[in-house]
């Protein structure tokens, strides 16, 4: 009899038991627990082949209970009959428990230009270079759905990341595909409380509010000095009398082309100018090694 629908592909549409890759006899399979790619027996293949299903192979997993689908690539044909294998993220994204039925049908999706992911704990934030990990784990994925929880590890630790968002489909191939990824701030991120200003304080008070006092009460060259004779200079200190000098407020009254020594506190703070009972920088009389020319006559 002759078909109309002769060399048209068909669905591969077929129930399974889904597992847990732990579950998967023979050595530990981390490797398909860090992507997003499945276990399906060899009479799957036997049965894509006869389809003439379109490579990449890509399926959509859907449990009926719950009403949850995602999608995900196929790793290898080795389970037992009538099973799959699945990553774990993948199992609790379903909803499903170990030997639930499973829906698994061949599915076409776009190719991806953009995703948004959203990390479940601050402690993403830790990474050092956290778009290039992401590149890297994706690897092992070949497809995103909007709405999964995907998993990926990094020195031994696993990062749990919500696909927020994926263009131009809610489900995307990311085979060989150059793809814009972005991320929203995790979901225990709380924003740091900014101090509130007071209208009373002045800019060196806003800059230096959170400084110790030690170090806002700091007055540059102020002390009675000493001198390497030993004996008692006479300079009275005016440290006390000087209001608490602010670390970082510009000098507003600069003028260009002048420089200012800083070297003695006054009323108003700390100068270059002195008063007489202040440290005279090139004062006094001095001498001379030569005598002059009168007591060598005389």
């Amino acid at each position: 009899m002759f078909s109309f629908f002769h060399g048209l592909p068909r669905n591969f549409h077929v129930t399974y038991q889904c597992f847990s890759v732990s579950m998967l006899p023979g050595a530990e399979r981390q490797d398909v627990d860090n992507g997003g790619k499945i276990i399906l027996p060899p009479s799957a293949l036997e049965h894509l082949t006869r389809l003439n299903v379109v490579y990449p192979m890509l399926f959509k997993l859907t449990n009926r209970k719950t009403h949850r689908s995602t999608h995900c690539g196929v790793l290898e044909f080795v389970a037992d009959d009538q099973k799959c294998y699945i990553p774990y993220w993948m199992l609790q994204n379903l909803l499903c428990e170990e030997g639930d039925l499973v829906e698994v049908e061949s599915a076409a999706l776009p190719v991806a230009k953009f995703s948004k992911f959203q990390p479940l704990s601050t402690d993403f934030l830790d990474i050092t270079n956290p778009k290039a990990i992401l590149e890297n784990a994706l690897r092992n994925f070949a497809c995103l759905t909007t709405g999964d929880c995907v998993a990926i590890r990094y020195n031994e630790k696993t990062y749990e990341l919500k696909v927020l968002e994926t263009r131009p489909g809610n489900a995307v191939s990311i085979i060989e595909c150059d793809m814009d990824v972005e991320f929203a701030a995790p979901e225990d991120y709380v924003e740091p409380v900014k101090p509130k200003r007071d209208e009373n304080m002045d800019v060196g008070d806003t800059l230096h509010a959170d400084e110790p006092d030690d170090l806002v009460s700091f007055v540059p060259f102020v002390g009675p000095g000493n001198r390497l004779d030993g004996k008692i200079l006479d300079v009275i200190s005016e440290a006390k009398s000087v209001s608490r000098h602010r670390r970082g407020i510009p000098d507003y009254d600069f003028e260009i082309g002048t420089i200012d020594f800083i070297r003695t506190p006054t009323a108003n703070g700390i100068s270059g100018k002195t008063n007489s009972k202040s440290f005279v920088p090139f004062g006094g009389s001095g001498t001379t090694i030569r005598a002059s020319q009168k007591k060598e006559d005389n």
